[in-house]
């Protein structure tokens, strides 16, 4: 299986400066679980200490908001896009 993960340009240096990556799981948290195996410290700028995600990170499934689906458990599939995007604020 494998999941094409899009990796925003503030944690590019924890993959390398790839744009995107190959990922694994059954779910986002499996993903993001999977990532950590090898890129390590990503999930820490993901993830809350509890695991949670942060509030400052959105996550999509093939464009659809995880937060409106199954949150860190919203399945996917093989095929599947993940994009990874920090929040954006301005004034």
């Amino acid at each position: 299986m494998s999941i094409t993960i899009r990796i925003p340009a503030p944690l590019r240096s924890l993959t390398g400066n790839s744009q995107t990556v190959e990922g694994s799981g059954a779910s986002v948290r499996d993903c993001i679980d999977d990532l950590e195996g090898r890129f390590a410290g990503l999930k820490a700028r993901i993830c809350d200490d509890s695991s949670e995600l942060r509030r400052f990170i959105n996550i999509y499934v093939n464009g659809e908001d995880i937060r409106f689906l199954s949150g860190l458990q919203t399945p996917v599939k093989d095929g599947d896009e993940l994009s990874i995007v920090p929040a954006v604020a301005g004034g």
